[in-house]
Formats: structure tokens, C-alpha cells, sequence
């Protein structure tokens, strides 16, 4: 069973930068997709940013709203997902979400495609 645990929520100001994290375990297979997805009150869940891993790699993709401003990273040895937040904005404040599949997805999809997912972590953003 793949276990995700999310780290690193907060509250920033408008400008700022939160690191967000998150922890799999459970994985037999180095084929997947993680995702970060955000889910803002009374609005549905989107997908953010996702990476695509396979041996030796993985191919990051962002959602256009905060393209150029996030950044993924993905750390094989720990098993970690990493989004890295930049130039903040108050939309983007939400519950933070990371996510994972059975097999490869090319590209974010949607909460469908993702059988894993963590319990969340908020991030806040004042302007």
C-alpha cells in the first residue's frame, strides 16, 4: 500500500515562497506519477503540477496558472516530491494535496487518474 505524507504548508505574503514536500513509501515500481492538486474553498480540486518518473528520470508538468512560478523536484533516494512556490499570489491559497498513481500518466489528468493521495497540508497567502 503507497502511503503519501505532505509537509510544509504555511502563510506567506503576496511575493513570497513556500517549499511544500512529500514523503511515498510503498512503491515496488519506479513507473508513477506524483502530483501536487489544490482544492480552495468552494471550489473543485486541480491539479497543479505533476512528474511523470521512469528509471534515471522524470518529465515535470505545470499547470498553466502557476507555470513559471512553481517548480518540481523529485528526490530518489528519499521518495520525495518537492514543489517549490514562488511570487506567491493570493489565489493560490488552498488545501495543498499530493497524489500518486499505479501506473504512468503523461501529463496532470485528473483526480481520477490518481489512486494515492495524502491528507493535505494548507498553504495561506495574504495580500
Amino acid at each position: 500500500q503507497v502511503e503519501l505524507v505532505e509537509s510544509g504548508g504555511g502563510s506567506v505574503q503576496a511575493g513570497g515562497s513556500l517549499r511544500l514536500s512529500c514523503a511515498a513509501s510503498g512503491y515496488t515500481n519506479s513507473r508513477h506519477t506524483m502530483a501536487w492538486f489544490r482544492q480552495a474553498p468552494g471550489k473543485e480540486r486541480e491539479g497543479v503540477a505533476a512528474m511523470t518518473m521512469y528509471a534515471g528520470g522524470g518529465t515535470a508538468h505545470y499547470a498553466g496558472s502557476v507555470k513559471g512560478r512553481f517548480t518540481l523536484s523529485h528526490d530518489w533516494r528519499k521518495s520525495t516530491l518537492d514543489l517549490q512556490m514562488n511570487s506567491m499570489e493570493a489565489e493560490d491559497t488552498a488545501m495543498y494535496y499530493c497524489a500518486a498513481t499505479n501506473g504512468v500518466l503523461w501529463g496532470l489528468g485528473g483526480i481520477d487518474d490518481y489512486a494515492y493521495w495524502g491528507q493535505g497540508t494548507q498553504v495561506t497567502v495574504s495580500s
